[in-house]
């Protein structure tokens, strides 16, 4: 029975997947190939290329792996033009929880602890809050709990009127990072939950009182406007300031995995280093 449902499910994504010569097309143009440059990065013919997109020729499942590695394809998305080719899915996908993973999990545990006393946090791919370190909650204070409710998507709850958009600083800079970071991740990933993602927090409203939107760098502390863009963010303990850097697992041939991220948050500045180490002393 169970063998039959997965059968079953698996001609429904046939059914719904558009050729896979299209789905080659549409990755080549997002990464501005051309068919000739293309050819060149996988050793084949350009005529080669042009078959495979118009369907006159059906890809091995080497090519297609092949391919998918050249054009830099995320890891669930090669499954689904293998499947779009008539394959079985070859990268596996497990749970965070899943013992297969265990090891990676403790990892990204050990690592969050190992930042504190500064914030950091793991996301998913579409920005949903998977793990966090005690340093990250005390920042969160005030947004509404609506927010807060798992699954919590980290970059609606930074912008919204309600989370802690007005409590940045720099709300006008810091919007237009997000902003122009996760327009980034759509144009790479053409990921359709991304790009629904963005449209809402465009149009999310800016917080009257933070008066910074005409004026993206105001509250900038000296320096560092011209290094990173920082999050300055009032707290109980006074205004912190913040850079930040992602981690990803580099060499990850599990779906889950591969879309893992650690961000990572840094004092920019000493009172807020001294504040973060004070607010989580023993």
């Amino acid at each position: 029975m169970a063998e039959s449902a997965r059968q079953s499910d698996t001609r429904s994504i046939l059914r719904r997947a558009p050729p896979v010569g299209e789905l080659l097309r549409q990755w080549r143009r997002r990464r501005g190939l051309s068919q000739l440059d293309l050819a060149c990065a996988a050793d084949i013919s350009t005529r080669h290329v042009s078959f495979l997109e118009t369907g006159r020729s059906l890809p091995s499942r080497s090519m297609v792996i092949h391919l998918a590695e050249r054009l830099d394809i995320p890891l669930r998305e090669r499954n689904g033009l293998l499947v779009a080719a008539g394959y079985a899915p070859v990268y596996p996908e497990h749970g965070l929880d899943d013992p297969a993973l265990r090891a990676a999990r403790e990892a990204v545990d050990l690592v969050l602890a190992g930042h504190e006393p500064y914030p950091a946090l793991a996301i998913d791919r579409h920005w949903t809050l998977v793990a966090a370190n005690r340093a990250v909650g005390p920042l969160l204070a005030g947004a509404a709990s609506d927010l807060l409710r798992p699954p919590v998507n980290v970059l609606r709850l930074s912008l919204h009127p309600e989370g802690l958009a007005p409590r940045i600083e720099n709300f006008g800079q810091w919007r237009g990072h997000v902003l122009t970071r996760l327009a980034r991740q759509v144009d790479v990933s053409g990921d359709p939950v991304l790009t629904s993602l963005h449209a809402e927090l465009k149009a999310l409203p800016v917080p009257g009182s933070s008066g910074l939107e005409a004026n993206p760098d105001a509250g900038m502390a000296g320096g560092h406007a011209d290094v990173v863009v920082p999050l300055r963010l009032r707290t109980d303990a006074g205004l912190l300031s913040f850079f930040s850097t992602t981690t990803v697992f580099g060499t990850a041939v599990d779906v889950t995995l591969s879309e893992l991220a650690i961000e990572a948050f840094f004092p920019a500045d000493g009172p807020t280093a001294e504040a973060l180490r004070s607010a989580l002393a023993p």
